[in-house]
């Protein structure tokens, strides 16, 4: 007997270095599959671009986990620090402090950024 799959759907971004958060990145890619499709690369939005751009892999990925279907999302991003960073900027180890702390420094919420 085999237990039915807890997620239904899998996706995967894989981001690389950009100058900006608009900027079109030929290597950002995004996946799809669930148990009964295999693996599919998801096209990016229509633009001059013709590729991935952070910012509309984000709006992407938050339309896609707006609905019902259980999903698992792998992102191959860099996002840890060394300790030190956290002791060095007088910064309570956890996620919220450290987000908030890069938004002052790197605030690119905002168009153009």
């Amino acid at each position: 007997m085999t237990t039915p799959p807890v997620f239904r759907r899998h996706l995967g971004i894989h981001y690389a270095v950009a100058e900006t958060p608009d900027s079109g990145l030929k290597s950002l890619r995004v996946s799809s599959a669930t148990p009964e499709t295999p693996t599919q690369e998801v096209l990016p939005p229509p633009s001059p671009r013709r590729c991935w751009c952070r910012r509309d892999s984000a709006h992407w990925l938050a339309k896609e986990l707006a609905g019902d279907t259980p999903t698992i999302v792998g992102i191959d991003h860099a996002l840890s620090f060394p300790l030190r960073y956290f002791e060095v900027h007088q910064l309570a180890p956890d996620w919220m402090a450290f987000m908030e702390d890069v938004h002052r420094d790197w605030p690119t919420d905002a168009p153009h950024t």
